[in-house]
């Protein structure tokens, strides 16, 4: 009775122990081992994810190109900016910088816009043109309207007892070139009869006016 016992235990114990190798889980074939083993070369993937590897979506930030100014730009168009501290006012571009942004000038002496930059979907492109060929703007280009770094952080104190907003400070460099663009700029505008005053007045529109069939 006993060795009966015992070989009924044994084979029990068999039975059990094949049933749990057969359940045993050897491995799961992740995202990340699929994905390694699909990258070696000359062989064919072992594992295949259960689930979709996640591939990162394609970005525009490493492409720079830079965009395709209208045709109805060039060097010496006036402009009409729409957007920013100066909208409303008649330009004269300059050129067109390699970022794709217009060089333009108010001049400042007639209606305050110093050299700036300006995206052309915040313009209106006139037909009135000024000869700007005389004027040397080689050394204007994105790099000269980088911000510079600041000297150091504030301290908690410094942060809470100048509540009032610091004001711009304009290099003598930016001044001498503003001076120098503009004496040029001057005379070409100069040129042209009644310019000076188109330049100096601001655009606007008053009710009932239709942007859409206006021909500037």
């Amino acid at each position: 009775f006993l060795s009966t016992s015992l070989s009924s235990l044994s084979c029990t114990y068999v039975n059990l122990y094949s049933t749990k190798m057969a359940l045993k889980v050897l491995g799961i074939a992740g995202p990340k081992k699929a994905a390694k083993a699909a990258a070696t070369a000359g062989k064919s993937p072992r594992f295949y994810p259960a689930d979709d590897v996640k591939r990162p979506l394609p970005s525009r930030k490493s492409k720079k190109n830079a965009a395709k100014v209208r045709s109805s730009i060039s060097a010496g168009t006036v402009l009409i900016l729409l957007a920013g501290r100066f909208r409303g006012k008649r330009v004269v571009c300059l050129k067109a910088l390699e970022s794709g942004l217009l060089l333009v000038s108010g001049p400042y002496k007639i209606n305050g816009v110093p050299l700036r930059r300006v995206h052309q979907a915040y313009v209106i492109a006139t037909t009135t043109t000024v000869d700007v060929s005389a004027i040397d703007v080689s050394a204007i280009d994105d790099a000269y309207f980088a911000r510079a770094a600041s000297s150091g952080e504030e301290g908690e104190d410094e942060f809470f007892a100048n509540d009032a907003a610091k004001p711009a400070v304009v290099s003598e460099t930016r001044k001498a070139d503003q001076k120098k663009v503009d004496a040029a700029l001057l005379k070409a505008v100069e040129a042209v009869p009644m310019l000076k005053q188109y330049l100096n007045a601001k655009f606007s529109l008053s009710k009932g006016d239709k942007p859409h069939k206006m021909v500037f």
